[in-house]
Order: C-alpha cells, then sequence, then structure tokens
C-alpha cells in the first residue's frame, strides 16, 4: 500500500524532531533520476524500484513511470534541504544516463557551508558531461568501482564496455572535482581484485568504501555471490594499526581504517545497523543490514525511508505546488516511521 501525502496536517500538528534528528546523525537524501543506465549491474536495487537488469531480462517487468520534471526535483531538493536535510546524494541507474541530470544538477541551489550534493555513478559518462559538471555545485563524486579488468566488469555488469573507460571517468572526475571517493560490493565476482582496486585508490589517494551485499528481492537470484569483508579486514589490519568502529547515527555499522592518511570504510554488518520504531516489527528486519539511512526519492515522487519496504512510499506529486505542505508531510511521513505508526 502506498501512502498518501499527509495533507490534512496543520502546521502545529508536525512534529519536526524526527527528519531533524535524521539529519543532525548524517542521515541521506538519495535522489534518483530513474532507472536508465549503459550497464546492468546484477545487484542492482534501483532505489527500490525494478533495477535494469530484470527489465532487460523480461520485458514485464517495467519500472514506474516517470512523474517528475526538473522543476518537481528541485522543489522537492529545496523543500526538504531547508526543512533541514544537508546530504544530498544523486543516483539512478546511472544518473548521467538521464535527460534530467543536467538541468537539475545545473539549477541546485547554493548548498551553504554545512551540505553537500554527491553525485554516484559508474564513471563511464564523466568524461562526456565535464563541461558543464564543472559548473555545478556538486562538490563530491563517488564512483562505484566494482570491478577490474574487463572480465569482471562483463561478469558483473553485463557489459562490454571496457574497464579502461570507467577508470578514464575515474581521473576526470579528479580533474573536475576536489573530492572523489570509490565504492566497491564486494562479490565472489572481484574477490580476486579487490587488492588492486585498493592499491589504485591509495595511489591516488582517493577514500574507498568496500560494501557487503544487501540482499533485496531483486537480487536473491544470485545471493550465493555475496561474500563477507573479513578478508579486507584482515588484510587492511596489515597496512595499519589505525582502526576504530562507528556504529553511532544512522545506517549501518563501519570500520574506518587510516592508511597514509587515506580513509578505507568497511561496512561490515557484524557490527549492527541502526533501527527506529517501525523495524521493531518490520517482517524483513533479519534480512536488513541497513537500518534507516536514507530517504529516498524515486523519480516518479516517491519518498520512502527504507529500501526493503516499499509498502511505506509516500508519493508527494501533488503537493509539489506547495513546498511548505511537501516538507510537513514528509517530516509526519519520518516521525510515523520513527514510531512505528505507519
Amino acid at each position: 500500500m502506498e501512502h498518501p501525502a499527509h495533507a490534512s496536517l496543520t502546521a502545529s500538528e508536525v512534529d519536526w524532531t524526527a527528519l531533524q534528528n535524521f539529519a543532525a546523525l548524517g542521515g541521506q537524501l538519495r535522489v534518483s533520476f530513474g532507472p536508465r543506465c549503459n550497464i546492468a549491474c546484477w545487484f542492482c536495487h534501483n532505489e527500490g524500484d525494478v533495477p535494469p537488469p530484470l527489465t532487460r531480462a523480461n520485458r514485464n517487468r517495467q519500472p514506474r513511470p516517470r512523474g517528475l520534471d526538473p522543476a518537481g526535483y528541485l522543489v522537492l531538493i529545496s523543500s526538504l534541504m531547508e526543512a533541514g536535510l544537508k546530504r544530498v546524494y544523486f543516483t539512478g541507474g546511472e544518473p548521467l544516463t538521464s535527460p534530467l541530470a543536467r538541468a537539475v544538477l545545473e539549477q541546485l541551489p547554493e548548498p551553504g557551508p554545512d551540505a553537500s550534493y554527491t553525485l554516484v555513478t559508474n564513471g563511464t559518462r564523466v568524461r562526456t558531461h565535464r563541461s558543464w559538471l564543472s559548473k555545478t555545485h556538486v562538490d563530491k563524486v563517488k564512483v562505484s568501482l566494482h570491478y577490474f579488468s574487463d572480465a569482471s566488469l562483463k561478469a558483473i555488469a553485463g557489459t562490454r564496455i571496457p574497464i579502461d573507460t570507467v577508470l578514464d571517468g575515474i581521473e576526470a572526475a579528479r580533474e573536475i572535482f576536489e573530492r572523489v571517493e570509490l565504492n566497491t560490493l564486494l562479490q565472489k565476482e572481484n574477490a580476486h581484485e579487490v587488492r588492486r582496486i585498493l592499491d589504485f585508490a591509495l595511489e591516488r589517494r582517493l577514500p574507498v568504501q568496500f560494501i557487503e551485499l544487501v540482499g533485496t528481492d531483486f537480487n536473491e537470484g544470485r545471493a550465493s555471490s555475496a561474500v563477507p569483508a573479513d578478508d579486507i579486514i584482515a588484510y587492511l589490519r596489515t597496512l595499519t594499526n589505525d582502526e576504530h568502529t562507528e556504529v553511532a547515527g544512522v545506517g549501518q555499522g563501519r570500520r574506518v581504517f587510516r592508511v597514509d592518511g587515506i580513509e578505507i570504510d568497511v561496512i561490515h554488518r557484524d557490527l549492527g545497523r541502526h533501527h527506529v520504531g517501525q523495524c521493531g516489527a518490520c517482517p524483513v528486519r533479519t534480512k536488513c543490514v541497513e537500518g534507516f539511512w536514507a530517504l529516498r526519492v524515486d523519480h516518479d515522487g516517491g519518498v520512502q525511508p527504507c529500501l526493503l519496504r516499499d509498502d511505506l512510499r509516500m508519493n508527494v506529486k501533488e503537493l509539489l505546488a506547495d513546498p511548505i505542505r511537501l516538507a510537513e508531510a514528509v517530516a509526519g511521513h519520518c516521525t510515523s516511521f520513527t514510531e512505528g505508526t505507519l
């Protein structure tokens, strides 16, 4: 069941505490430009919508139609940032395949000193779009580097695009942006390349995050490809004694290493995750390794606080004409989620 926007709320009834606490703890606003992508990674979850690999395999499985135009995206982003959310991540699919990406990213409001915009990309289109990307308020690029050879790129992403295109995209990002980071999903298909990916990151002084698979209905057919983070953790401990764990705030617990001053994060399920009220009776909690760490905005105007629960999705398209009411509705939704009453 899709939840209606809380249009009946009055300003005096709005409880902003849950949304503001989420923002203060570093919670993300993840904004998807849609499912379009030029590759098809088998584990893709498309921020909770039907991902490209499943559509390629079965044309009857289609994602939601697009319901947001650039103006709608900008209203939604601006209103939620004014409500307190500061960390905005742009995702897809591949964001730079979307015809909306440039129109939205070029018109982003000034983020201010305590806010940031991050582009999450597979890197293959960065050089193509570098001329206008350099003029946006995007201040960080996070490149997904789940492979380090043509063979592993094909096995994981189902593409003939060469790995050199991805690596060149990383170099292009470094030319444009001060902050470039990498992330790598740990899996059998890249287990033999993880150390090479780490070496690549360290040589270029790029932070990198190694992530254990989040199981979803979309990737359960290849769930056996998931591998734990134990090997990379053991290897990092041979490189540095600078290690600490972070379990406070939102999202997954993580181990943080510093190697020659470069931060290496490992998302490790053994450290737990941040659950809130709605999680208490959640039927998929045993499969959840994330907890509540992101509000996800999809290309049809949906907002949901949990990747694994699209039944908690709220559509706010009808509130785009009233940004204040939109922010109030999202705040109310967050409150209901944290109180377990959705």
